[in-house]
């Protein structure tokens, strides 16, 4: 199937999808109080994000799995500020957002069977944890993080003194 029939195809899908969700919310009246609760905003916009990684695996873009990863996570942590009422969070959450790019370029990486992908996506997630743990310590996380962050430059660095000393040659 070539690529203009697929994109056609995930438009299509992605409409019905679109159509069929605001039909539901009109016609059932206790959905549309979920939909449209307090509690409850951040969904669409994870539900942006799975609909951005169905169009990548529709068409097979596996790029489209980047975006689609930082958009839902994005959705993801608005939704738990939002739930526990920890907007004081951005402070330090926002360390978070390179792991949602991590996780987007294994996920792309997977699809098109790209390990060098797979790695570097690992080593972003690796990053945006170290960050996070680091400037959580600082500006109020969680208390576990704020004492034992010290271990994560620790195994970071048994990481890589392993690999530059095991390394093939």
């Amino acid at each position: 199937m070539d690529v203009k029939r697929r994109s056609s195809i995930a438009t299509a899908l992605v409409l019905i999808g679109i159509g069929g969700w605001f039909l539901a919310v009109q016609v059932v009246p206790s959905l549309y109080g979920w939909a449209y609760g307090a509690a409850t905003w951040p969904l669409p916009i994870i539900g942006i994000g799975a609909g951005l990684l169905v169009i990548g695996l529709i068409t097979f873009t596996p790029g489209l799995a980047v975006p689609a990863c930082i958009v839902g996570g994005i959705g993801g942590l608005l939704y738990w500020q939002n739930s526990a009422d920890n907007w004081e969070s951005w402070a330090y959450a926002w360390a978070l957002i390179p792991g949602f790019v991590g996780a987007g370029i294994i996920l792309s990486g997977l699809l098109s069977r790209d390990r060098g992908a797979i790695i570097g996506g690992a080593w972003t997630i690796l990053v945006s944890l170290v960050m996070f743990a680091i400037f959580g310590s600082f500006l109020g996380g969680p208390e576990l993080v704020s004492t034992y962050w010290p271990i994560i430059p620790i195994v970071l660095g048994v990481i890589l003194l392993g690999q530059a000393l095991f390394r093939r040659r």
